[in-house]
């Protein structure tokens, strides 16, 4: 086997083998003080927006996986070339192991939340990985010194080397999965299993017969909690004990306030339909669903701390050292702002803030819609801003009148006569009270509306379009109910919401 090459291997088998026995070893420290979490979650914060951005609108829900993966290639790119080094002098790879433990250890202490403990996933494995590194290479080349022909000796060598390196590479997956098996065990799901929620005193609205169209492949009126769409900071899903949960009102308030999740669910529950939409969303976007809603209403609780003059915003934290800024008055002017507990008739699902999260109509989703949380410190605008605020986003995030085409599909052709135009359109806490479809940008059509449950729902929408052969661009707009009609001025979601009008080519034959 060629010397670089098997360099290269013996520096991506120690890089594993770290990276596993970390895994193992955060088991007991936490799984956000794993090196490539930890690592991961620094990139996260550091990036520059458009980055953020980009990886969103290309990765959707599934950045966070791309994000790892992309970590962990630049790793094994790393872990290679600190291999080949190591096979010229052995002090090379010590100084590149030291790095990669130096960064581990550096962003897990810096991570929200950080104790010192934090720094033994990456000092473990920085250690295992010098020695096992060492190892590798001196068998590679013993191997080289053996008296044997030198064709029989290529092939001994070979499969020698490979054997112990899978060796290694093995025990580095039987500890990172293992590692990654006991956290789950670790995790939540028994006691979200066992929570009984109680029956709501002031009942959601029942959804209207003429809700849901019967239109294939039209967005359903409720999403499921399995499709519901997940966008947030949390590289591994933050797993809170219900036993243990504290939510702390404090800051500017005359009474703090401080309740334990047995204390929530006895206070008095409402259950709203609401649907919750990302501002990285795009115009024509799936980063939005709705749900059936079952907490607390924040009204009450900040009415019985008492906001004190100058606290404007409720700064809320998250388990995980997150925070969003939502406006005082939004959540104490009526609407049906929540701490909700319950999600589509079930205890919330831990990937979407079991035990506890914030749900606001209205307000988007990084203003208002704090996942794990456990802290609302009053404060104000002027005095602190919250995680997308420092990173150029609008502070205060309201929803903007928005409508998309679901049917025909993108992409698809259809038949010339009548074709159905439908989708969905949305104003939270203003509701929509028209859609109209144009094509080929001509005259505006008004679509009949489907009924809705709330104002702070989606609606959906159809138009009966006789269809030409031919190709044709479909356009749709919505007002709401405030006679506000959403605007043609096409702007990206950052800093404050996309605006245009959903439209694509259809293909009639």
């Amino acid at each position: 086997m060629n010397s670089r090459l098997r360099a290269a291997l013996a520096g991506l088998a120690s890089a594993a083998a770290a990276l596993g026995l970390a895994e193992l070893v955060a088991v007991a420290t936490g799984p956000r003080s794993a090196p490539l979490i930890a690592v991961g979650g620094a990139i996260v914060d550091a990036v520059p927006e458009p980055v953020k951005h980009f990886a969103i609108s290309l990765f959707g829900t599934k950045d966070k996986l791309a994000l790892l993966t992309g970590t962990a290639v630049l790793l094994a790119a790393f872990a290679a070339l600190v291999g080949i080094l190591a096979d010229r002098h052995r002090r090379y790879g010590d100084i590149g192991i030291g790095l990669f433990g130096l960064i581990g250890i550096a962003t897990a202490l810096t991570r929200p939340g950080a104790s010192w403990t934090w720094a033994l996933p990456s000092l473990v494995g920085s250690v295992a990985a010098a020695f096992l590194l060492r190892w590798l290479l001196d068998i590679g080349e013993a191997e080289d010194a053996r008296p044997e022909p030198r064709d029989i000796a290529t092939t001994t060598q070979r499969r020698r080397f490979i054997a112990q390196a899978g060796l290694v590479v093995g025990g580095a997956a039987v500890a990172g999965v293992g590692g990654r098996l006991l956290s789950t065990r670790r995790g939540v799901a028994a006691a979200r299993k066992a929570v009984v929620l109680p029956t709501p005193g002031s009942v959601a609205s029942a959804v209207p017969q003429g809700a849901e169209l019967d239109i294939p492949d039209i967005t359903p009126y409720r999403t499921t909690n399995g499709s519901f769409y997940r966008i947030d900071t949390a590289l591994v899903v933050p797993q809170v004990d219900p036993d243990t949960w504290r939510l702390r009102i404090y800051g500017k308030v005359r009474n703090p306030v401080t309740i334990t999740y047995a204390d929530l669910l006895k206070r008095p529950m409402v259950e709203r339909w609401i649907t919750l939409c990302c501002v990285s969303n795009e115009v024509g976007g799936d980063l939005i669903g709705n749900a059936r809603w079952l907490g607390v209403p924040v009204k009450d609780l900040l009415d019985e701390a008492g906001p004190l003059d100058g606290a404007d915003q409720v700064l809320s934290r998250s388990a995980d050292g997150f925070t969003c800024g939502t406006p005082t008055a939004v959540l104490r002017d009526g609407r049906d702002a929540l701490l909700a507990v319950g999600m589509n008739g079930e205890p919330l699902p831990v990937d979407h803030g079991f035990p506890v999260r914030m749900v606001v109509p209205g307000l988007y989703g990084y203003v208002s819609a704090c996942k794990w949380i456990t802290g609302m410190q009053l404060t104000g605008f002027d005095d602190v801003d919250a995680y997308w605020v420092q990173r150029g986003w609008a502070p205060r995030g309201p929803i903007k009148t928005q409508s998309r085409i679901d049917v025909p599909r993108r992409g698809r052709s259809v038949r010339a006569g009548t074709v159905t135009v439908a989708g969905v359109a949305w104003a939270q806490h203003r509701g929509i009270t028209k859609v109209e479809v144009s094509v080929d940008r001509g005259d505006w059509h008004e679509a009949t509306l489907a009924e809705a449950a709330s104002v702070d729902t989606w609606r959906q929408w159809s138009w009966p379009w006789d269809a030409r052969p031919g190709k044709h661009t479909l356009t749709v707009r919505a007002t709401d109910a405030d006679g506000a009609t959403q605007t043609s001025e096409e702007a990206p979601p950052f800093p404050d919401g996309a605006t245009g009008w959903d439209s694509f080519e259809v293909t009639v034959n």
